[in-house]
């Protein structure tokens, strides 16, 4: 069985940088779509400060993708006095170059180049966006909020019109597999798809769309695999499989082909990347 080359990963938060480990142990092309909705932690605190997008979920995928330099092995480094307490040394210099510059793209270009990042690293808008959510009695704005919500039925963007970059279409078009999560529900998943420009691209896919399941239920609710399965595709993404771990009980995907596979660490509560790129690799049309 021949691995994808061309994979393009979306979601946020240390799920999508858990699949971009995976991928990268097959793929032979990377790229990350990311979404830039974060307003809390110092993520929140540079947008409030400098209004550009958040930079933290950006940052973690460049420490899933970068080389062995102590650049890529300190992304992650936070402040621990004065003004900058708090802030990682990577959300910081992502900041920073897209302010200097005024292209976000070419300003994670450059990072990618400085931390020698075996993929690229993408917005999934052009510019930043906040998270709004219909709960059906009231509406919360605000990656954070909406985390707490509950009983939401729709979940949106503000501004809602605001482009993706035309790299990050391309990159959804031309994948030979496309994954999504694992990741919160409303906040990384499908944060990172409700660009309109992202969403046709996947209408538009060649490769096939795989979700990779939770390990556990999702922090916003307890749905069973089929009800996040609904949610997405309310929102107009409905994948073509879900990949869940050996131990996920008896259940239904609904319409979507279920693949079971061993993805975990020998604990149980978190995904191993050898084993979620093996697991991978096998999640391809012919295997639908």
């Amino acid at each position: 069985m021949s691995a994808p080359g061309r994979v393009c990963a979306l979601g946020g938060g240390h799920g999508l940088a858990t699949s971009l480990r995976a991928i990268r142990t097959y793929a032979e092309e990377i790229t990350a779509v990311v979404s830039i909705a974060d307003d809390g932690g110092s993520s929140g605190r540079i947008r409030a400060a400098a209004g550009g997008p958040a930079p933290g979920d950006l940052r973690r995928c460049f420490e899933a993708l970068g080389g062995s330099s102590m650049l890529t092995a300190e992304m992650g480094w936070r402040f621990d006095g004065g003004e900058l307490e708090g802030h990682a040394l990577g959300n910081l210099l992502i900041a920073g170059l897209a302010a200097a510059s005024g292209d976000l793209v070419a300003a994670l270009d450059e990072v990618g180049r400085l931390v020698g990042s075996v993929g690229r690293v993408l917005p999934a808008t052009s510019k930043p966006v906040d998270l709004v959510a219909d709960t059906g009695d009231w509406e919360v704005e605000g990656q954070v909020s909406v985390h707490r919500a509950a009983g939401i039925v729709e979940l949106r963007l503000s501004p809602p019109d605001v482009p993706s970059p035309p790299e990050v279409v391309a990159a959804i078009e031309a994948a030979d597999q496309i994954v999504l999560g694992p990741g919160s529900l409303y906040t990384s998943v499908l944060a990172s798809v409700l660009a309109s420009d992202v969403g046709e691209a996947l209408g538009r896919r060649n490769g096939p769309l795989v979700l990779v399941a939770n390990l556990s239920a999702d922090v916003e609710g307890p749905w069973a695999l089929e009800e996040q399965i609904r949610i997405l595709a309310d929102h107009g993404v409905l994948p073509d499989m879900v990949l869940v771990d050996n131990s996920h009980g008896e259940g239904s995907s609904g319409p979507v082909a279920l693949r079971r596979a061993a993805v975990t660490v020998q604990d149980g509560e978190s995904h191993d990347p050898l084993l979620l790129g093996k697991a991978l690799v096998g999640c391809t049309t012919a295997n639908m």
